[in-house]
C-alpha cells in the first residue's frame, strides 16, 4: 500500500524542541517544532513525512537513535522502555526557516502520539527523520482527486497551499465535526468537500469513500493522492480501478492507519 517516494538526497537524525502548541479546531493540535539543526532537513514535497520521535510519558529526556540510515529502527527497539521513544509518521504541515509545524489528529483513546500532543510545551524534546514525499503527479493529467479522513488533513492541506495556480482537482476531507471544517487557501480550479462526521460512532474513513462512490467526476486523464484509514485507501483504490476504469498506475493510496488496531510500541 506504499506508493512511489521521494526521497531526499541525504537524511539525518535531527533533535529539535517543542516552541508552540495551538488548537486549530476541536479534534487537532498543532506542535510547533524549532531548532538549529532544521537546517540538515532537506524538503523534497508538499506531503513531506518524517518519523517523529518523542518522549513517553513520565521520561525526562528524549533519546535518539544516533544511526542515520540502515539499522537505526533495531537500535530503538534493543532501547529499554524506560529510554526508548516512541516513533510515528507524521507530515509536515508547514516548513519556515528554523521552524515546522506537525499537526495530529486527536483520535479518541489514548494513542502515544494524540496523548503528547495533548501535554506538549515549550521547551519538550522532540526529534525528526525525513522520509520524503508520495505525491507525485506525473504529466500530462487534466485534474487530481484528492481524499483522506483526519489523519491526511494536514497532507493535503499542505499540498493545496503549494499547489499551481492552474491546479484542477475535486477533494474529499472527512472531519470527526463540522467544528473542525476550515477555510482551505486552493487554487480557483479545485473545489473541496468537507466531510463531518459528526457521529461519534460511524467509522472513520466511510463517509469519504461513499461521496467518491456516488460523486460526479470530472473526464480526463486523474492523479489520485488518497491517504487515511486503511478501508478507505484501499476502497478508493478498488472504485476508481474497477467502477472507473482508472490505471493502477495513476493511484497513489497509503494506509496510514487500521482502524481498531494499534500501532506497536
Amino acid at each position: 500500500m506504499i506508493p512511489k517516494v521521494r526521497r531526499p538526497a541525504s537524511r539525518r537524525m535531527i533533535t529539535l524542541q517543542v516552541l508552540s502548541n495551538t488548537a486549530p479546531s476541536p479534534a487537532f493540535r498543532t506542535v510547533t517544532l524549532g531548532g538549529a539543526a532544521l537546517e540538515d532537513l532537506d524538503v523534497v514535497g508538499d506531503d513531506q513525512a518524517v518519523r517523529l520521535f518523542f518522549p513517553r510519558e513520565g521520561q525526562e529526556a528524549l533519546r535518539m537513535p544516533t544511526r542515520n540510515h540502515e539499522g537505526w529502527m533495531a537500535e530503538v527497539l534493543m532501547m529499554p522502555k524506560s529510554r526508548r521513544p516512541w516513533v510515528r509518521n507524521y507530515t509536515i504541515r508547514r516548513a519556515r526557516p528554523g521552524e515546522i509545524d506537525i499537526e495530529f489528529a486527536l483520535h479518541d483513546g489514548d494513542a502515544p502520539a494524540a496523548s503528547w500532543a495533548r501535554r506538549a510545551r515549550p521547551g519538550d524534546p522532540a526529534g525528526v527523520f525525513d522520509l520524503g514525499g508520495s505525491y507525485l503527479p506525473p504529466s500530462g493529467v487534466a485534474w487530481q482527486l484528492l481524499a483522506g479522513d483526519e489523519s491526511a488533513l494536514p497532507a493535503i492541506l499542505a499540498i493545496l497551499e503549494g499547489a499551481a495556480s492552474d491546479l484542477v482537482a475535486e477533494v474529499f476531507l472527512e472531519v470527526p465535526s463540522t467544528a473542525d471544517v476550515r477555510a482551505v487557501e486552493a487554487p480557483a480550479g479545485v473545489r473541496v468537500h468537507w466531510l463531518p462526521r459528526d457521529e461519534p460512532g460511524r467509522r472513520p474513513g466511510t463517509l469519504a469513500l461513499k461521496a467518491i462512490e456516488a460523486a460526479e467526476l470530472p473526464e480526463g486523464r486523474a492523479y489520485t493522492w488518497v491517504a487515511g484509514e486503511s478501508a478507505l485507501a484501499t476502497g478508493v483504490r478498488r472504485h476508481l480501478v474497477r467502477e472507473r476504469g482508472r490505471p493502477k498506475a495513476d493511484i497513489a493510496f497509503l494506509g496510514y492507519w487500521r482502524h481498531g488496531r494499534a500501532a506497536p510500541g
